[in-house]
């Protein structure tokens, strides 16, 4: 099965880590990130789509994070 997260967070250091990560663990980048500006906090905002193939069946108790 394809499973899918979308990381979204601050234009920072920390969000880029959290792809990072997710792609040493295996995640594929899917598409282009999205940037949005926050104006009530002052910051842009990141996005990236992510995917993963894995073996087993989808379930709604699947924790993305775990894989």
């Amino acid at each position: 099965m394809k499973l899918y997260r979308f990381i979204t967070g601050p234009d920072d250091n920390e969000f880029c880590h959290r792809v990072s990560q997710a792609l040493s663990n295996g995640w594929e980048l899917s598409g282009s990130p999205a940037l949005t500006f926050d104006a009530e906090r002052g910051r842009t905002m990141c996005g990236q789509a992510v995917t993963k193939e894995v073996a087993g069946d989808y379930s709604r108790d699947l924790k993305l994070g775990d894989y």
